[in-house]
């Protein structure tokens, strides 16, 4: 089965509008936007936020870009011949507040020969979770799957997150989760509703907290364990992100593919949070793969 890629490709474009839109409501400053041409074949538009009163960075891109797979990376990808087509939006945000989670999400649609597919997903990184956010913004993304079950499992969706955004070399996953997908394929038609109903929920599973958690008070420490903790957030993105991975082997634009990035991070040497502390909290209970959406 084809699909009109013209179509998801203005759907995606609309999706990072949207987005954008409601984040500049949360913020005093404007997106900068960088439209690009890629050698190769396609291009983009990128859009970022930078030193915010809100987001200390945020960016919100989309890619639609086509070429050839080098002989190595197409044995890695399904599909047949070398030819390919990748669109889609991915975005990270970084809160100014440590109280507020940074969050990821993105959502694409690639071509190889006869194969198509959708692939895509979206996490929560918290530094001093509140447990009712962390409920709230599971249940989003169970309901989600619920309405589109014959092709989203939400315990497949939630296990596959909870695997992937993991650090073996730190044995410890990145943050909370959300949902992971790849390689969709089986009712495509019904695949692109289930990917249009996540990009369409994002808004609202993110920005409640958001508005909840920007005022907290918090202090130089806090600060300070939020720039720690975003270290590991570099590590996975460099080490193990199919995303970045993928623009790096073939041959996307490096100022977009590095614009998940945080604005500042520290590297501690041999930290241990303190016994009973809000620090140790996020590494005893929020740390360990949890039903969060079943929680109450």
């Amino acid at each position: 089965m084809s699909l009109d890629r013209t179509a998801i490709c203005d759907y995606f474009l609309s999706l990072q509008d949207s987005i954008v839109t409601s984040l500049e409501h949360e913020d005093s400053k404007r997106f900068h936007e960088d439209s690009w041409k890629r050698d190769g074949g396609g291009g983009g538009r990128t859009r970022v936020l930078l030193d915010g009163v809100t987001f200390e960075k945020a960016g919100v891109n989309f890619s639609d870009v086509s070429g050839e797979f080098s002989e190595e990376f197409a044995r890695q990808i399904p599909g047949d011949g070398r030819s390919f087509t990748a669109c889609g939006i991915s975005l990270v945000i970084h809160p100014r507040n440590p109280f507020v989670p940074t969050v990821h999400a993105n959502f694409r649609y690639l071509t190889r020969g006869s194969r198509a597919w959708f692939g895509g997903g979206v996490d929560l990184t918290p530094y001093y979770p509140f447990r009712e956010d962390v409920i709230a913004f599971h249940k989003i993304w169970h309901k989600a799957c619920l309405e589109h079950s014959n092709v989203a499992n939400y315990d497949k969706l939630k296990n596959w997150c909870d695997e992937y955004f993991f650090l073996p070399h730190r044995n410890e996953p990145r943050g909370v989760g959300g949902i992971f997908f790849d390689y969709l394929d089986s009712n495509l038609d019904e695949v692109l509703s289930f990917v249009k109903k996540c990009g369409n929920s994002f808004v609202s599973s993110y920005l409640p907290i958001v508005k909840k958690r920007k005022s907290h008070e918090y202090s130089e420490a806090h600060k300070e364990f939020q720039e720690y903790r975003r270290g590991r957030y570099v590590e996975f993105n460099l080490l193990y992100d199919r995303g970045t991975i993928f623009g790096l082997k073939t041959g996307g634009r490096i100022e977009s593919i590095l614009m998940s990035l945080p604005l500042k991070v520290r590297w501690l040497y041999d930290y241990q949070p303190k016994l009973g502390s809000r620090e140790a909290e996020l590494y005893d209970v929020y740390l360990k793969p949890k039903d969060w959406a079943r929680e109450v």
